[in-house]
């Protein structure tokens, strides 16, 4: 039996999909859109991106009118006569020549504007922040305040931040979809790009990704952005620029009993009390340590409650084992110890200590507070912290950081891990030190 074509309920199972399509693309959560401007360059590119729309909807729709008429209008009949030729009406030509013209400049208007306004010069007193693409991690530096940290970027609301934007080895690119701007990291180049987080915008967390393949890690190549209020900020800059303390300083004795300042939320596993004192001159000697600036990072709880699309959810490989009984159980002296005679001190940097001042790998003086590890690919704590220690090739595809642990077959090498390799105890321990470095 032949079957028999029937328009009308093709039609209707063909606007019964599109309808369903239409409403699962309007559920759901999407924390990672461009459609939620959180800054000015943001704002001017949505606004962009609205009109572009808006115009190519009414030339959409004016087309598939027009189509549709001359499909109906001048469709084939079995008494139709031969069709009126239009070849040579110069009037058409120009008419059909002239509507597109004109709607480009509707279109190329805006758009001109919209390019000269995001790539002027950032203002004079804008937060400088050089950022450098590695692969695959990012390095964020702070000249004005002397700061260079890793995968984590702290700005202020209502003030504008340039971005200088460079790479030590291949392309990438630079993107925090909820602020806006995405721009290239070239070889031999500077880039920039600026923008301002909104002023009234609450704290908040946001993601970060490189948007430029750029090897076999680029998916894994990730950043968390961290927009606070200028007071925090100003608390994250004083924290940061101290050198790393490693053990807590001890007060010299005062007049008044010290009382343990609370450390706030988000700060680690391992805490670094911050001592409040009231001293005077004849009480405290000219050369006495100063109390360490109290540790601030954004607070764990507001971070999981509300921005718990920020925290990395990536499985642990079952390529290598650690002895799990040893996470959390490392001493951190011992810890200190192992890491200053080993190979990590040629390629990672702790201010404070002379011996680590090299720049292959992340900055590590603050390491301890930091969220995220393996550019942004594991959460910052004591079990993915030891597996990434053991094995960084095996946790992250292509990773430069080689194999420690004792025993591991390197999977770039192919070699097995034996002179200088760490056991898992000794892993431990420097687990434990890097964690006490708030």
């Amino acid at each position: 039996m032949v079957g028999t074509f029937r328009p009308r309920r093709m039609a209707s199972v063909a606007l019964l999909g599109a309808l369903a399509l239409g409403l699962a693309a309007c559920g759901g959560d999407y924390p990672n859109s461009t459609f939620n401007p959180n800054s000015e360059y943001n704002a001017a590119i949505d606004a962009l991106w609205d009109k572009l729309l808006f115009w190519g909807t009414l030339v959409f729709i004016g087309v598939e009118a027009a189509l549709v008429y001359t499909i109906f209008k001048f469709r084939r009949r079995p008494d139709g006569g031969v069709p009126k030729q239009v070849h040579g009406n110069t009037a058409l030509e120009i008419t059909w020549t002239a509507i597109p013209a004109v709607i480009l400049i509707f279109i190329a208007i805006p758009t001109v504007r919209t390019i000269f306004k995001t790539q002027a010069k950032a203002a004079p007193e804008a937060l400088q922040v050089e950022v450098i693409g590695h692969q695959w991690w990012w390095e964020f530096r702070y000249p004005q305040y002397g700061i260079t940290t890793a995968n984590e970027l702290y700005l202020p609301n209502g003030r504008t931040v340039n971005f200088q934007l460079k790479t030590i080895d291949v392309l990438h690119s630079f993107w925090i979809p909820q602020m806006g701007g995405k721009r290239d990291l070239i070889s031999n180049r500077t880039n920039y790009l600026w923008f301002t987080p909104n002023k009234d915008l609450p704290s908040s967390a946001w993601n970060g990704f490189c948007a430029e393949f750029c090897g076999p890690s680029h998916a894994n190549m990730k950043f968390r952005v961290f927009t606070v209020t200028v007071d925090e900020f100003a608390q994250w800059t004083a924290h940061q620029k101290q050198p790393a303390i490693f053990p807590a300083v001890a007060l010299a004795p005062t007049t008044a009993a010290p009382a343990v300042a609370p450390v706030p939320s988000g700060t680690g596993s391992t805490p670094l009390l911050q001592v409040a004192a009231t001293t005077t001159p004849s009480t405290t000697p000219a050369d006495a340590p100063a109390a360490p600036v109290p540790v601030w990072v954004f607070p764990k709880d507001k971070l999981e409650k509300d921005f718990a699309y920020t925290i990395p959810q990536t499985p642990i490989t079952n390529q290598i084992s650690f002895d799990e009984a040893l996470i959390g159980k490392g001493d951190a002296e011992r810890g200190r110890q192992i890491y200053g005679r080993s190979s990590c001190i040629g390629c990672h940097a702790i201010a404070g200590t002379p011996m680590n001042m090299a720049n292959v790998g992340p900055n590590l003086t603050h390491v301890g507070s930091r969220y995220t590890i393996a550019g942004g690919l594991y959460p910052n704590d004591t079990k993915h912290l030891s597996y990434w220690i053991k094995s960084a090739p095996h946790m992250k595809p292509g990773s430069i950081m080689p194999s420690l642990g004792k025993g591991v077959t390197d999977p770039k090498t192919k070699m097995v891990v034996n002179v200088g390799g760490l056991t898992d105890a000794e892993v431990a321990d420097i687990v434990a030190y890097l964690q006490a470095l708030k």
